[in-house]
C-alpha cells in the first residue's frame, strides 16, 4: 500500500482569519491539497472572497463564513454552517489574531482584553468547538489517519519576550500551554493538536517592520537565515501538519523563523 502523503481529499477544513496574510495562504494551500476549505472572516469580505476563489480554481470547494471568533454565538454559527455545508470537519486551522501594541503603563484595558479575547479566548472556542465534531463524528480511518486535527497559530513571541507587546506575548505563551494541554487531553481519542510559531513574515500586520528598506535592513539582523518570511513559508508548515505525514506528531510547537529564536545578538560571543 502506498504511504501518506499531503494529498487531504476528502477531508473539511475550518481557516479562521482567512482573508489575508497567513490565513489565506494557509486556506489556498490546504484547497490546493484536495481540501474543501471554509473561509472565515472579520471584516474583509472582498478579501476572503479573494482567498475563496484561489481555492475554487485549485479545483476544491470553498465556503465564506463572517463571524468573530471571539464571540461563543459566532463560533458556534461558524461550525454549524460548517457542518450544514460539509457534513463535518477535519482540520482546524485557528489562525485569527489582533495586535495593539503599547507600553504597559499606557496599554488600556480594552487593549489588553482585545488581543485576549481574540488571540486566546478566540483560539479556545473554536478547539472546542472543533474538539466537540471530532468527539461526536468519531474516527475515519479511510480519510485520515487522526480523528481530527487542530493547528493553533501561534507566534515566536511565545518563547521571545516583547516589550511594548505585552498583551500580544502573553496570548501568544497562552495559546502554547493551551494547545499543549489540549494535546495532552485528547491524544488518546486520535485528536492531534500542534501550533505554528511564526517569525516575521510579509504580512499587513507587521507592516512597518518591513516596508522601507531601512526597516527591513534592521529586521534582517534578527534573522540568522536572511529573509523575511512569507505567508507561503508558513501555508507549508501547516499542510505538513494537516496531512498524515505528520501523523506521530502532536503536542509540538513549529517554529518557522528563519531563526529568529536563535538569538543572533549572541552569536558574537554574547
Amino acid at each position: 500500500m502506498p504511504g501518506p502523503t499531503l494529498d487531504l481529499s476528502g477531508q473539511v477544513a475550518v481557516v479562521t482569519g482567512a482573508s489575508s496574510g497567513i490565513g489565506a495562504a494557509v486556506a489556498a494551500a490546504l484547497g490546493a491539497a484536495g481540501a474543501k476549505v471554509v473561509v472565515n472572516y472579520r471584516g474583509d469580505r472582498d478579501g476572503a472572497d479573494q482567498t475563496a476563489e484561489k481555492i475554487r480554481q485549485a479545483g476544491s470547494e470553498a465556503l465564506v463564513v463572517e463571524a468573530d471568533v471571539s464571540s461563543e454565538a459566532d463560533v458556534e454559527r461558524l461550525f454549524a454552517e460548517t457542518r450544514t455545508a460539509f457534513g463535518t470537519l477535519h482540520l482546524l486551522v485557528a489562525n485569527a489574531g489582533v495586535q495593539q501594541d503599547a507600553p504597559a503603563d499606557a496599554m488600556t484595558l480594552d487593549q489588553w482584553r482585545k488581543v485576549i479575547d481574540i488571540n486566546l479566548t478566540g483560539q479556545f472556542l473554536c478547539c472546542r468547538a472543533a474538539i466537540r465534531e471530532f468527539l461526536a463524528r468519531g474516527p475515519l480511518p479511510a480519510v485520515s489517519r487522526a480523528t481530527g486535527k487542530i493547528i493553533c497559530m501561534s507566534s515566536v513571541h511565545e518563547k521571545i519576550m516583547w516589550a511594548g507587546h505585552v498583551n500580544y506575548a502573553a496570548s501568544k505563551g497562552g495559546v502554547m500551554l493551551m494547545m499543549q494541554s489540549l494535546a495532552q487531553e485528547f491524544a488518546d481519542r486520535k485528536i492531534r493538536i500542534n501550533s505554528i510559531a511564526p517569525g516575521a513574515i510579509r504580512t499587513p500586520i507587521n507592516r512597518e517592520a518591513w516596508e522601507t528598506p531601512e526597516a527591513l535592513a534592521k529586521l534582517l539582523k534578527l534573522i540568522p537565515y536572511g529573509r523575511i518570511g512569507e505567508p507561503e513559508d508558513i501555508a507549508n508548515a501547516a499542510l505538513w501538519l494537516a496531512s498524515d505525514l505528520s501523523d506521530y506528531v502532536t503536542g509540538a510547537t513549529l517554529f518557522v523563523d528563519g531563526g529568529m529564536t536563535l538569538y543572533p545578538e549572541f552569536r558574537e560571543g554574547g
